[in-house]
C-alpha cells in the first residue's frame, strides 16, 4: 500500500529562531514537511500559493501583514481553498482567537504547548477538523455569546437539522472527534463523519470551529454544560 502524502507545512513567524526551532520539530515527523518558511504576512500568503501548502502555522504578530489578515486573505482565495491556518500565537486574548477564527482559522495555540501537542494539532487540522486551546475556549464561546456581530447572522441555524444531526452537533460543541461521537451514539466512524459532513453542508459553516459557535450561539448547547 502506497504511504499517504506528507502534510505539506508552511512556517509563518517574525522570529527566525522560532521557525528553526519548529522546522525540526515539524522534520521529525515522518508524516509531514516543511515546504516553505515566512517571515512577514505577506510572505505567508505568496507562499502558501506558490509552495502548495496543506497547512500554514501562523504567528499573529508579523509585519508588513499581521497573521490574521494573512489568514483572511488565504481563507478568502478560491485558489487557496484547501489550505488551513493553525494560528500559533504567544498571546492567547479573546480578540486574537474571535479575530483569527472570523478571518479563517482552523485552529488556535499558545505557545507554551508540548512539541507532541503542536504535531497532533497539525494533524488535526490538515485532517479538517478544528482545535482550540482549551483555556481559552471558554471566554471564546461567553465572547461569541455577548458579541452583538455573531456568527449565526451568516450561517444557518440548527432548526433545518434533522433529531440525529442535533445530536452529532451537540458533541461537536463538547470536543467529540468523530470516533467519540461514533462511540457515544452508536454509530460507525464513518457515518459519524458523514453526519458531520452534512451538518456544515446544511449550516453553510467552513469547519468545527464554526458549528462549535453555531450550537452555543443557537442555545443548542450552553456554557458550564460542556
Amino acid at each position: 500500500m502506497t504511504a499517504p502524502a506528507p502534510i505539506r507545512v508552511l512556517l509563518a513567524d517574525d522570529q527566525t529562531l522560532v521557525r528553526a526551532s519548529f522546522a525540526m520539530l515539524v522534520a521529525s515527523a515522518g508524516d509531514m514537511e516543511v515546504v516553505a518558511e515566512a517571515g512577514t504576512g505577506r510572505q505567508a500568503v505568496d507562499l502558501a500559493r506558490s509552495a502548495r501548502a496543506d497547512l500554514v502555522v501562523m504567528d499573529i504578530r508579523m509585519s508588513d501583514l499581521d497573521g490574521i489578515e494573512a489568514t483572511r486573505l488565504i481563507a478568502a482565495d478560491e485558489d487557496l481553498a484547501g489550505v488551513k491556518v493553525l494560528v500559533l500565537t504567544t498571546y492567547d486574548t479573546d480578540e486574537h482567537i474571535v479575530d483569527a477564527l472570523r478571518a479563517g482559522a482552523s485552529g488556535f495555540l499558545v505557545k507554551d504547548i508540548r512539541p507532541a501537542e503542536l504535531l497532533d494539532a497539525i494533524r488535526t487540522v490538515a485532517a479538517g477538523d478544528s482545535l482550540l486551546s482549551p483555556g481559552p475556549t471558554a471566554r471564546l464561546i461567553a465572547r461569541f455569546l455577548r458579541a452583538p456581530d455573531t456568527l449565526m447572522s451568516a450561517l444557518g441555524g440548527p432548526d433545518g437539522l434533522s433529531e440525529r444531526e442535533r445530536q452529532v452537533l451537540t458533541l461537536v460543541a463538547r470536543g467529540f472527534n468523530n470516533t467519540e461521537i461514533a462511540e457515544a451514539l452508536g454509530l460507525s466512524p464513518l457515518t459519524a463523519k458523514t453526519h458531520v459532513s452534512r451538518i456544515m453542508g446544511k449550516l453553510g459553516a467552513r469547519d468545527r470551529a464554526q458549528l462549535v459557535i453555531v450550537a452555543y450561539e443557537s442555545g443548542l448547547v450552553t456554557p458550564g454544560a460542556v
